[in-house]
């Protein structure tokens, strides 16, 4: 009796103290495991998104609740997981570690270098899914980034917070255009991020090798989940490096980030939905592949000054196959963004590069992205040149043209060769301006078609030495004045006389 009271006496001095932690852990059991997806039961209060831990340190992370089992992919590599093995929930949401160390990096969805280089070590984390910002956090996009490519920041301008789509066939220069805008972010302070989902390591290679030339690493950061990589990687990409540019944006800075490609990424999500024997819809999508996208893209807006004032650019990049634009995963995607960029396969054969197809490319945002003195050049551009498309088509079947048209048609010729662009040589929007100026005025109506881009390398290359000043100006004030306009006539007159 003695011992007993004296047990019980311990006990109570002990819950008195306050020491004694009761920690509840639930607990699942593997019920079946297929190509990097596990099937739970018994994990009854886990929630979508939650981390578990299985025996073998493995981690999983849930993406499937139904009403008497749990599917959950694995992060990393799965083969030692068998039937019967327990996992714990571990209560909180899969995050990644950020800080301003991620910057001329490369890593993986998990923020694991893949470059060689130390593991990032930062008390800060940000989690993979989030809710986008609300109306009342967000305000206009009204601040143009600057693309260097004349065609776009003429005709489809983009905004800081945009979400602009680039749609294109395979091979038609998607790709290209999204990284000579980041090369053209050098002097923009804008931080860009490069998500690449599905494509070849010798790809990412080659362009992180491009990046280091062109010294734009300083400001960029590479996301790589390869072709090689699990699904369960290739899913979680896109939302890890979104998460990382949160991060930048609510510290007030602006970002720019590229998703190359969400097809794969839809194809990703397509074979794990399959494997968790969800219902299959159109083209075998599950029914929440509208979801998958727009939960992403949502969370690209500019930010009130009260929330930080930062912006978050995205230029998803979608392919399709045989220029159909009318197919599943296209037509999503094009009723989330805030327009698209259209690379058609024909222009790009006859040697229109970038081959973007006027007609059906769109701004939402338009002329309220565009800087004065772009805004002051570029005009009727865009109506014109599609004018001039269509008129070109049906001119093919006319024999006698008026004199009119064919001064129309002259017209959209020279503007078409002027808005060719070599790849990886973005232009300074004091140089874009000078260029579509010409053009628009009808300076280049004399000329054949041959001696434009010669004209054209002539002319910058006099304004790049002697007209340093003049170009200045216009970078600097983003205005094109009527007497920078005398200057410009007199240095366009004297490379024309030559």
């Amino acid at each position: 009796m003695k011992l007993i009271d004296e047990y019980l006496e311990k006990i109570e001095r002990e819950l008195q103290s306050g020491k004694t932690k009761i920690k509840a852990e639930e607990t699942g059991t593997v019920i079946e495991v297929k190509d990097g997806v596990v099937f739970l039961e018994g994990l009854d209060e886990v929630s979508f998104g939650e981390l578990i831990q299985f025996e073998q340190k493995q981690t999983g992370y849930v993406i499937d609740i139904s009403e008497y089992s749990v599917g959950a992919i694995i992060l990393g590599d799965y083969l030692s997981i068998k039937t019967g093995n327990k996992a714990s929930a571990l209560g909180f949401t899969l995050s990644i570690p950020v800080s301003n160390d991620l910057l001329g990096r490369v890593f993986d969805p998990l923020i694991n270098p893949l470059d060689e280089q130390k593991k990032i070590e930062t008390k800060e984390f940000y989690p993979v899914e989030k809710v986008a910002p609300n109306v009342v956090k967000r305000i206009p996009v009204n601040l143009p980034i600057q693309t260097g490519i004349k065609a776009i920041d003429a005709l489809i301008p983009i905004g800081r917070g945009q979400r602009e789509l680039i749609i294109g066939d395979r091979g038609t220069g998607k790709t290209t255009l999204a990284v000579d805008t980041i090369l053209n972010q050098k002097n923009e302070n804008v931080i860009c991020i490069y998500c690449a989902i599905g494509q070849k390591n010798s790809k990412v290679a080659s362009l992180i090798d491009l990046f280091k030339i062109q010294n734009v690493m300083d400001y960029t950061i590479v996301v790589n989940a390869s072709s090689s990589d699990s699904a369960a990687m290739q899913y979680l990409a896109p939302y890890s490096a979104c998460a990382i540019g949160e991060y930048f944006m609510d510290k007030g800075k602006d970002v720019l980030i590229i998703y190359d490609d969400l097809t794969k990424h839809a194809w990703a999500h397509r074979e794990i939905s399959l494997i968790l024997r969800r219902p299959a819809g159109r083209e075998a999508y599950p029914g929440d592949i509208f979801y998958l996208h727009s939960r992403l893209l949502e969370r690209s807006c500019r930010l009130n000054k009260k929330y930080g004032g930062g912006s978050l650019t995205a230029l998803p990049i979608i392919e399709t196959l045989e220029g159909d634009l009318s197919s599943y995963i296209p037509t999503n995607v094009i009723s989330i963004t805030d327009g698209q960029i259209y690379l058609e396969t024909d222009l790009f054969n006859a040697g229109i590069r970038p081959a973007i197809n006027v007609g059906l490319s769109v701004s939402r945002v338009g002329g309220n992205a565009q800087t004065k003195a772009i805004k002051s050049v570029s005009g009727r551009l865009k109506l014109d040149l599609a004018q001039y498309r269509e008129m070109a088509a049906f001119s093919q079947f006319e024999s006698e043209l008026d004199e009119e048209t064919k001064k129309f048609l002259n017209r959209g010729a020279r503007i078409t060769q002027v808005l060719k662009q070599k790849k990886n040589n973005p232009y300074s929007l004091a140089q874009e301006v000078a260029i579509i100026w010409t053009a628009a005025n009808g300076y280049l109506d004399d000329l054949s078609l041959e001696r434009v881009e010669n004209f054209e390398a002539k002319l910058l290359a006099d304004l790049n030495t002697r007209g340093r000043p003049l170009l200045a100006r216009i970078n600097k004030n983003k205005i094109l004045e009527k007497k920078d306009e005398e200057v410009l006539k007199r240095f366009v007159r004297e490379n024309l006389s030559i």
